[in-house]
C-alpha cells in the first residue's frame, strides 16, 4: 500500500513519520516544490527505521509526480501555513491555486486514488479539490473534523482529569474558529455522558477552548500546529487503507444530508477502503441545528472566493 504526501513541511513530515512508525503503508512518498527538501526529510526519517523498528519505504522527491504513481491515498498538506492573526479565509487566494494544481497532477499518475485534504481553509479546499477533479464524493475527504475532535477530547480529558482514550466526543461543522460545533451533549466518559461530571459552565469552556484550539497553538508556536494534524491524518489514512470502517468526522460533500447541498463540511462518516462508505445522520437538537446552519452559511461565504477558479 502506497501513500503520497504533498508538502514536506511540519505537517507533511509528521504525517509521514506516524504512517511509517505505525506501519500503516508499505511505501510513503514525500513531495515538495523546494529542491532537496522532501529528499532530506525522507532520508532523515528513513535513518530512524532500525532504531524505531519499522519497514516502511520512504522516498522524497522534488516536484516529480511520476514517483507518486499508483498511490492508494494522497494527502495534500501543501500551501501557506496560517500565521498569527491570519484567518483561514485569508488563505483562500493563495492556497486554492496550489491545491487545484496538485490534485490534477496527482490524478494523472494515480487515477484511482483517494484524496485527503489538509490545506486550509480546509472545507473550501476540499470543495475545490472535488469540483476541480470531478471525482466521486467518496474519494475526496477533508481531514479537519478528526483533528478538531481530538482537540475536543483532549480538553474534556483535562477538565475531567481522566484519560483521553476513555473519552468519546466529536466536532462537526466547518473547520474554523467560529464555525466548528463541539457536540458536548453527546460526549461521554466510558459511555456515561460527561454532563454527569462537568457543569454547564465547564462544558462551555471546553467547547470554547476547542474552537480556538488551532489559533491557540498558532499564537504559542508562531505557526500552525503539526503533531496533532499529522496524527489525525495517519488515523484517517489507516481507516482507509485497512478498511477499518471507523466513524470519523470529516469534511465531505453533502447532497441532502443534514438538509444541505453542494457544500463540503464536517459530519461523521464511516471511513473504509473506498474512502467515505457512508455519512452518519446524527439527530441534532434545535440549538445544534441552528449552529450547523450558521456554520454552513460561513463556509458558503468562503466558497464564494472560488467563483473565479471553478
Amino acid at each position: 500500500m502506497k501513500v503520497t504526501i504533498v508538502g514536506a513541511g511540519n505537517v507533511g513530515a509528521s504525517c509521514a513519520e506516524y504512517i511509517a512508525i505505525k506501519g500503516i503503508a508499505s511505501e510513503v512518498v514525500l513531495l515538495d516544490i523546494k529542491e532537496g527538501f522532501a529528499e532530506g526529510k525522507a532520508l532523515d526519517l528513513y535513518q530512524t527505521a532500525t532504531t524505531l523498528g519499522f519497514n516502511t519505504k520512504l522516498v522524497g522527491v522534488t516536484n516529480d509526480y511520476a514517483a507518486t504513481a499508483n498511490s492508494d491515498v494522497v494527502v495534500i498538506t501543501s500551501g501557506v501555513p496560517r500565521k498569527p492573526g491570519m484567518t483561514r479565509e485569508e488563505l483562500i487566494g493563495i492556497n486554492a491555486g496550489i491545491v487545484q494544481t496538485v490534485a490534477t497532477n496527482l490524478l494523472e499518475y494515480s487515477p484511482d486514488t483517494k484524496i485527503v485534504v489538509v490545506s486550509n481553509p480546509m472545507d473550501t479546499m476540499t470543495y475545490l479539490a472535488l469540483k476541480a477533479t470531478g471525482l466521486p464524493k467518496n474519494r475526496v475527504i477533508g481531514m479537519g473534523g478528526a483533528l478538531d475532535s481530538s482537540r475536543f477530547k483532549t480538553y474534556l480529558s483535562l477538565a475531567l482529569e481522566k484519560p483521553a482514550n476513555d473519552i468519546q466526543g466529536m466536532v462537526i461543522g466547518g473547520h474554523g474558529d467560529t464555525t466548528m460545533i463541539p457536540l458536548t451533549r453527546l460526549a461521554s466518559y466510558n459511555g456515561v455522558p460527561v454532563s454527569q461530571f462537568l457543569s454547564a459552565d465547564q462544558l462551555k469552556k471546553v467547547a470554547a477552548d476547542t474552537m480556538v484550539g488551532g489559533a491557540t497553538l498558532t499564537k504559542l508556536l508562531g505557526t500552525s500546529a503539526w503533531y496533532a494534524p499529522g496524527a489525525s491524518v495517519s488515523y484517517l489514512v489507516a481507516s482507509i487503507l485497512h478498511d477499518q470502517n471507523r466513524m470519523i468526522p470529516c469534511s465531505v460533500y453533502l447532497e441532502g444530508e443534514y438538509g444541505e447541498n453542494d457544500i463540503c463540511i464536517g459530519v461523521p462518516c464511516i471511513i473504509g477502503k473506498n474512502g467515505i462508505s457512508s455519512i452518519v445522520d446524527v439527530a441534532l437538537n434545535a440549538d445544534e441545528k441552528a449552529q450547523f446552519s450558521k456554520s454552513v452559511a460561513a463556509v458558503r461565504t468562503m466558497n464564494e472566493a472560488l467563483s473565479d477558479i471553478l
